[in-house]
């Protein structure tokens, strides 16, 4: 299992079948292509409420393979995705006015790590987005 995964957030190369066969994690990462990440992003923001969808204005989505911890954080940290910017709870009407986009990013690697199919992957990529926005 990856070293210091966050509580409560269920979300490769080198091969695996995908899976051991048991209820816990799988021996490897889950095969993706870059490509086909990028489709099962889609898929999960697709599954965000309507209610939370509509408060992602001026966010954007990015992807990367793995989140890089900076000065003074555990080297083994392991984040499945990451909120930057103003949080939604916190906007007022300055906020908009001509503000950059905020920012999330989902970190590919660690959650093929610990998926073991692709609705694995957007159930992950889903709740990653829900929890960065709230």
């Amino acid at each position: 299992m990856p070293p210091s995964l966050p509580p409560g957030l269920p979300i490769v190369p080198n091969g695996g079948d995908g899976g051991d066969g048991g209820d816990g994690p799988c021996d490897g990462p889950f095969p993706m292509s870059e490509a086909d990440f990028e489709a099962a992003v889609g898929d999960a923001l697709a599954r965000i409420p309507p209610e939370l969808a509509n408060t992602m204005n001026n966010v954007a989505i990015f992807i990367e393979d793995d989140y890089t911890p900076q000065a003074g954080e555990d080297p083994d940290t392991v984040l499945l995705g990451l909120y930057e910017g103003v949080p939604l709870t916190e906007r007022d009407s300055w906020w908009d006015a001509g503000s950059l986009p905020d920012r999330i990013t989902i970190f590919r690697q660690p959650i093929l790590d610990i998926c073991s199919s692709r609705e694995d992957v957007i159930e992950e990529v889903t709740v990653t987005v829900v929890h960065e926005l709230i």
